[in-house]
């Protein structure tokens, strides 16, 4: 089955498709392979050689049409020759190489974004042309400026020109060397010497190798002409004159030359100029004396001569003097006008003029001018001297100006401390001055126990400022003198130190004292205790400061108008106690410190009551615990020793225990009884029924029960019933404590059972027969005993 054409939308992807991989094919390749470099006909040729430098580049690429090369031929690192082109190679020519194209060539071609170099290969080019001189002028004047011009025109520049002066054979002068320019040098030259020379030149030509330098120019011959111009001068009537002489000064030039000028000069100074020759007529003053210089010029040749002309004074400057020197207001003064100089025999003394000047104004025609001085004598003044010379020509002369100001006079001076403001004991200054007086003024102040001392007042603003000794007490101020004086013959003035102006005293306090009340010693807490600091001198205010050494900073600052303040503690405290002190200082700032006061602080009494109460009633209790304890003890010992003892009464009259009175008191002394309380107490019963006499067990076990025995006086008949019936009660002990009685108890126990143990007799002593009648007479029936486990 046969396959039709392909679909319109196939097409179009296959497009697509062969768009999209000629896109991603990206930027077309390129290298360059290399770069040549090569000069012919070699690499060494002589001047005037043609060479040729090719430069050929080899590219390797993916068939870019139109790709462009840009070449650069550079010779030592400096471009001579660049081109863009298609070709892969350029040629540069030289048709006639010369010095200058010496050097290292290299080539660089940049191909789009890529660049490499060639090799670098040198060319020598040897040989320089001669240079060719040429002169304007082959015979010139002496000091005459002629051109000069040395050229290569077939070198390359900028080229270094010299030329040479030889006067004799072998022996050339470098005369110029201009600044390097092309290939050739125009120069102006002048030759002083005259007489033949020869003249040359040379040139160099510097390269990276190193300066070449040429062979000598063509010799040239010059003839320097003497020039014969130099001036001739005469000076009428001579070269020495007095002032007010007319004086000719003739200078000329014989058989000048064409445009020939003269001058006539002094001190640099033209005073005249002609052509050829010349004239100056003039009268001789004090400042002509100097040196005269006649000058001839041609072109740029100058001759000149010179003559030295002294002027001598006819009479010297006047000089204004005054009297007397030191002037005051008030004082006469003389001006005087004089010469100390004059040509006695060209003029008289008594044939000169003066005159007297203040501020340009005359004020006389004498030689002297009398006035008192005041303030409006004050000026400047100043004196004229004339005189007629032998050529009737006047000569004047005026001094130099005179200031003359009259002095004011030093007023009283002024004694001050300086700050107003004087410490006793301190050094201070004192200044001393006076309100109205012309300076220089000279103050002298005299102080007790040092010598005078001077102090020269010259310019306004300046201050007569003296260090003092420090004083004591304020009447040493009358010890000081201070004297003002502005002229030496003039009375000076005085003041002394009693006189002292806008003067505050200050006196530093004293060492204060620190008192403590109600006292030194020890003191009790709670108490007020009061710190008083005193000091006996110095200028109010004064501040007081309290410290205690045990803190940190001060306890307390006053600033007062008293010299004792007080600083009170409430209720001191036992830490409060130790050394205290205080600081007293006022304006002199000389701060003093009193002794230190140590302050012991004991126990209040109240305190000291309640703890002998408090230890006291630890005590009590401690005996008590102690008592008790040892009762405790006691009993603890006596009840592993016995058993309960419980004595029950009999029941019937019949079986009543007798006991004789004897036998009683015998028990009784053999058994004393604890604290004066016997240890058989009689105790009614409280019922009639037998059953009650028994004795019953306490409601605590745990503690031990004693029975007691009541024994009832024997009754006189024996025979006879009692209506009452004896019983023996066991009573338990108060709070667990036995009573005394338990001991007499504990004997009679004893007895009773017949314990044969000698220690359970605790003392008794008596004897034992009466104990053994005792037991006989004790119906033994009648008697109960209870015993109770006391291990319980």
């Amino acid at each position: 089955m046969e396959s039709g054409p392909p679909s319109l939308p196939l097409l179009l992807l296959l497009t697509c498709l062969l768009h999209c991989w000629q896109g991603g094919r990206g930027q077309p390749s390129y290298t360059i392979d290399t770069v040549d470099l090569t000069i012919l006909p070699s690499g060494a040729v002589q001047s005037g050689t043609p060479v040729t430098v090719r430069c050929r580049v080899r590219v390797s690429h993916d068939n870019i049409p139109h790709l462009q090369h840009d070449f650069q031929l550079r010779l030592d690192d400096v471009p001579v020759h660049s081109s863009t082109t298609e070709d892969d190679s350029i040629a540069y020519q030289l048709p006639r190489a010369r010095a200058a194209d010496s050097g290292s060539y290299e080539c660089r071609v940049t191909v789009r974004d890529k660049s490499k170099a060639s090799f670098g290969r040198k060319l020598h080019v040897a040989g320089l042309q001669t240079p060719v001189l040429y002169l304007s002028n082959a015979s010139p004047y002496e000091s005459e400026e002629f051109t000069a011009t040395c050229s290569a025109p077939e070198e390359k520049g900028p080229l270094v020109f010299r030329f040479y002066q030889m006067s004799l054979p072998g022996d050339p002068k470098k005369i110029k060397q201009p600044p390097p320019s092309g290939v050739s040098s125009e120069t102006t030259l002048v030759l002083r010497s005259v007489g033949d020379s020869t003249l040359y030149c040379d040139y160099e030509v510097n390269l990276v190798s190193g300066a070449r330098r040429s062979n000598r120019s063509n010799e040239i011959p010059v003839i320097v002409k003497a020039l014969y111009i130099s001036p001739t001068m005469n000076v009428l009537p001579f070269l020495d004159v007095f002032e007010g002489d007319v004086m000719e000064v003739v200078c000329k030039v014989v058989n000048p030359p064409k445009n020939i000028e003269v001058f006539l000069t002094k001190d640099r100074r033209v005073l005249k100029k002609a052509p050829v020759s010349l004239s100056h007529l003039f009268t001789a003053r004090e400042g002509d004396s100097g040196t005269l210089v006649c000058k001839a010029e041609w072109g740029n040749v100058q001759k000149e001569t010179n003559k030295t002309l002294t002027v001598k004074e006819l009479f010297s400057k006047p000089q204004l003097t005054l009297q007397p020197k030191d002037l005051f207001e008030g004082d006469r003064l003389k001006m005087t006008c004089s010469v100390s100089i004059y040509a006695s025999e060209r003029i008289g003394n008594e044939s000169m003029r003066f005159s007297i000047y203040k501020d340009g104004a005359k004020l006389t025609d004498a030689r002297t001018y009398n006035t008192t001085a005041e303030p409006p004598t004050n000026g400047n003044y100043t004196c004229r001297a004339e005189a007629t010379s032998l050529s009737y020509t006047d000569v004047a002369k005026e001094s130099q100006a005179l200031v003359v100001k009259a002095k004011v006079p030093v007023s009283e001076p002024v004694l001050s401390v300086v700050g107003g403001t004087l410490v006793l004991g301190k050094r201070f200054q004192l200044l001393c001055r006076s309100d109205n007086g012309t300076l220089p003024i000279d103050y002298t102040l005299s102080s007790p126990g040092r010598p005078a001392e001077t102090i020269v007042v010259s310019k306004p603003g300046e201050e007569a400022v003296f260090n003092s000794s420090a004083i004591r007490q304020t009447s040493d101020l009358s010890d000081f003198l201070c004297r003002a004086a502005n002229g030496e013959n003039r009375r000076s003035m005085s003041v002394t130190g009693r006189r002292l102006q806008r003067l505050s005293i200050i006196e530093p306090v004293s060492v204060p004292v620190l008192t403590v009340f109600p006292g030194a010693g020890d003191v009790s807490g709670g108490q007020n205790v009061t710190l008083s600091c005193s000091v006996q001198r110095g200028s109010l205010p004064i501040s007081f400061t309290w410290f205690h050494t045990e803190t940190e900073g001060p306890l307390f600052f006053r600033l007062s108008q008293k010299r004792e303040e007080s600083y009170s503690i409430s209720s001191i405290r036992r830490e409060q106690a130790g050394e205290y002190y205080c600081v007293g200082d006022n304006p002199a700032n000389e701060t003093k410190r009193s002794l230190r006061v140590v302050i012991g602080v004991k126990m209040a009494g109240w305190k000291k009551g309640l703890i002998a109460v408090f230890v006291l009633c630890i005590l009590l209790i401690l005996a008590m615990i102690l008592i008790l304890a040892l009762k405790r003890r006691l009993l603890q010992f006596k009840r592993r020793r016995t058993g309960e003892l419980s004595v029950k009464s009999a029941s019937t009259k019949a079986e009543r225990l007798s006991l004789t009175q004897a036998e009683v008191n015998e028990a009784a002394n053999v058994t004393p009884g604890m604290i004066g309380k016997s240890v058989w107490s009689e105790h009614p019963s409280g019922s009639d029924s037998e059953d009650q006499n028994s004795v019953t067990a306490p409601e605590k076990p745990a503690e031990p029960q004693y029975a007691e025995v009541q024994i009832r006086q024997a009754d006189s008949n024996p025979v006879a019933e009692t209506p009452e019936t004896e019983s023996s009660e066991v009573r338990p002990s108060k709070q667990g404590v036995p009573e005394p009685a338990d001991a007499q108890g504990s004997v009679e126990y004893a007895q009773l059972n017949h314990d044969p143990d000698p220690h359970s007799d605790h003392g008794n002593h008596g004897d034992h027969s009466v104990q053994d009648d005792y037991i006989d007479e004790i119906d033994i029936d009648s008697v109960h005993i209870d015993t109770v486990d006391h291990g319980k």
